[in-house]
């Protein structure tokens, strides 16, 4: 799937809930089986003389359900502004209806109740599974499902995974229709597509368009994220709701729009099916995604990267840092490496990589390729339990050392480490004691305090090294550059 950014000056906003009054709760997910016509979406009515997608909905619209979620919440004394965030949900407080039946001298005056809707799609009729998003039925305190045929139940939270924003439920009612989930690898821009799903809680809509692309994200580093964008019109209220293809198969779950305003903009998202299929297991056994790690920091590989490193093109996941001990050091894998596969699935970007290792429980074993030198080798690595986020160690000190300027540098000052420096990583390198906002070693990524550890992957001791290894190539170069804890490499041409 070919990757893009989204526009920081717009907001992505979660689609769920059309806020009208609560909400908390922990969710697990299962891989389900249903029942789908093999018709096309759009059909000659001889009687009527009009095209229409009547037949294919009739069949497949009473597995799309309206969530109604009731939760408590607690009122700041001063509303939250959701400005600042990229992922902001829809009115947030804003939508908060007060209890006015309240004692005002009650000591928890504060607290509110709080109703919201959102939609979901029965996968599994014999087990009254329904998929939704998590940030749907988060913090529930009841759930009530209703059915189109106006049947209501008490859904019970099986499982949720906030990393990708699936959550499912489980109703005990006979007589349920469900969806088949399609093979989302398979969906191609242009695809026709038709979402359902309950907008701005008025009732279930309908509304069609096709794939406009594949393999979006936005720049939240906590979610693992591979949307297809469609022109459907979603709204608020969409949450959770089915993303067909023509045959009436389940291709995602919207999720989420791009919008300035809270409204359609024909810019909507939605989770693939074979992101959601690969984590149900794990939720239905565990109530949680046991995600793990391999031990890499990787970096996507820019046309700058894969000229200096005389790398073929720009796929694949470039391998800034390995930790020791760690799985990927066990396999055999060392900087410089660019990952191209993970369990026979190509590796576009780091993304690529971030969602394979996400979505495989650990404990496991995986096949990974990568290629280093030129050419490309596979081997098997493990899946372990990712330890916690540990924080960055504070930039290098600045000295007052006599500091040395080459030509590819222009703008940039360079000193050597010293014994006091006590730096992570040890006392061999240089460390960038100066940088112009105009250079274009700033251009390309360098900052004042970063530590240059080698040169062409040629490590380097000292200012004499590192003068040494520039003068051996013309053009780019590429660095190997310690921030804090982290690892990367930056092209400088």
């Amino acid at each position: 799937m070919k990757k893009s950014f989204l526009n920081s000056a717009a907001i992505i906003l979660v689609l769920s809930t059309v806020f009208v009054s609560s909400s908390n709760a922990q969710m697990p997910w299962t891989l389900a089986s249903g029942k789908a016509g093999q018709n096309q979406a759009l059909q000659f009515d001889p009687v009527r003389g009009v095209l229409t997608m009547a037949p294919l909905l009739e069949k497949t619209t009473p597995a799309v359900v309206n969530i109604s979620v009731s939760s408590t919440v607690q009122i700041p004394t001063s509303r939250f502004s959701g400005q600042d965030e990229f992922f902001e949900r829809f009115f947030g407080d804003r939508g908060s209806t007060p209890n006015r039946n309240r004692n005002d001298n009650d000591e928890d005056s504060n607290v509110r109740t709080q109703r919201s809707v959102g939609s979901g799609v029965i996968i599994n009729a014999g087990k009254g599974y329904i998929l939704t998003n998590h940030h749907v039925i988060d913090n529930a305190d009841k759930i009530t499902i209703t059915l189109k045929d106006k049947r209501t139940a008490i859904a019970t939270l099986i499982g949720s995974d906030a990393g990708t924003d699936v959550a499912l439920l489980k109703i005990d009612l006979k007589g349920l229709t469900d969806l088949t989930l399609a093979d989302s690898e398979q969906v191609k821009v242009g695809d026709y597509v038709i979402a359902i799903g309950n907008s701005f809680g008025i009732g279930q809509s309908v509304t069609s368009g096709i794939v406009s692309a594949l393999g979006r994200s936005t720049f939240s580093r906590d979610k693992y994220q591979d949307y297809i964008q469609t022109d459907a019109a979603i709204n608020q209220g969409n949450s959770g709701g089915a993303l067909l293809n023509s045959k009436g198969e389940m291709v995602g779950m919207n999720t989420a729009i791009l919008s300035r305003s809270g409204g359609s903009n024909g810019i909507g998202f939605a989770v693939p099916t074979n992101m959601i299929t690969n984590i149900m297991d794990q939720l239905i056994a565990y109530g949680e995604v046991r995600r793990g790690r391999i031990g890499v920091t990787i970096q996507n590989i820019t046309p700058a990267l894969m000229a200096a490193m005389k790398l073929k093109d720009t796929n694949g996941a470039l391998v800034a840092q390995v930790s020791p001990d760690s799985p990927a050091e066990k396999a055999g894998l060392e900087s410089g490496d660019v990952i191209v596969a993970f369990n026979n699935i190509d590796i576009l970007d780091s993304s690529d990589i971030r969602n394979a290792v996400g979505l495989v429980e650990r404990g496991q074993k995986a096949k990974i390729s990568y290629i280093r030198n030129g050419k490309r080798y596979s081997t098997k690595i493990g899946i372990e339990k990712a330890p916690e986020a540990e924080s960055e160690t504070e930039k290098p000190v600045e000295k007052k050392f006599d500091p040395a300027s080459f030509e590819a540098f222009s703008g940039v000052e360079f000193i050597n480490i010293l014994e006091s420096d006590d730096m992570s990583g040890g006392e061999n390198g240089v460390i960038i004691s100066s940088i112009k906002r105009s250079s274009d070693a700033y251009d390309s990524g360098l900052r004042k305090g970063d530590v240059i550890r080698a040169v062409n992957n040629a490590n380097i001791d000292n200012l004499a090294d590192f003068k040494a290894e520039i003068a051996k190539k013309k053009g780019a170069v590429f660095l190997t550059v310690q921030r804090g804890r982290a690892q990367t490499f930056i092209a400088v041409k």
